[in-house]
């Protein structure tokens, strides 16, 4: 197994715009919610401004296409956003976090690098937080690449 690039991050508390897909396909369906939503609001024109999140939710079941998925996009500190799914409050954590890149067409990536961080948490000092992990969208735009993540998993010490 290759080395694994890994920083510790300790998220802060947050407020989120929630929104929700279910099915095969079912971040589609959740980034189409939220990218309909934070595009008339401005909230996407500067990427670094608002982070969004996203995560299983409910996660997929041996032998059914169907799961969920969820994402979040940080709102501003005394935003009153009309029109969402749900505002809800983050509580933060510590996070092992490691950078994926995933190439065009290549979504296996995703699964693999995170089967590589829970590796690297089983074999370093860290205990399983019990915190929501999170996948960022991190707003590179990389020749041959679909998208970048930061990978966050959950850790205690």
């Amino acid at each position: 197994m290759s080395a694994l690039d890994v920083r510790m991050v300790e998220l802060e508390p947050m407020r989120v715009a929630s929104f929700w897909g279910f099915g095969p396909n079912p971040e589609e369906k959740a980034w189409e919610k939220l990218l309909a939503w934070a595009r008339p609001r401005g909230l996407l024109d500067d990427p670094g401004q608002h982070r969004l999140f996203g995560f299983n939710n409910p996660n997929p079941s041996k032998g059914s296409p169907n799961y969920g998925y969820e994402v979040w996009i940080e709102l501003d500190a005394g935003a009153e956003p009309e029109g969402a799914e749900r505002i809800l409050g983050f509580d933060g954590g510590l996070y092992a976090v490691t950078r994926c890149v995933v190439p065009k067409g290549d979504f296996e990536v995703i699964g693999a690098t995170w089967k590589k961080l829970v590796a690297w948490r089983e074999d370093s000092q860290y205990r399983c937080g019990t915190h929501q992990w999170l996948e960022e969208s991190v707003p590179l735009d990389l020749p041959d690449t679909e998208f970048v993540l930061d990978l966050y998993l959950p850790i205690a010490e």
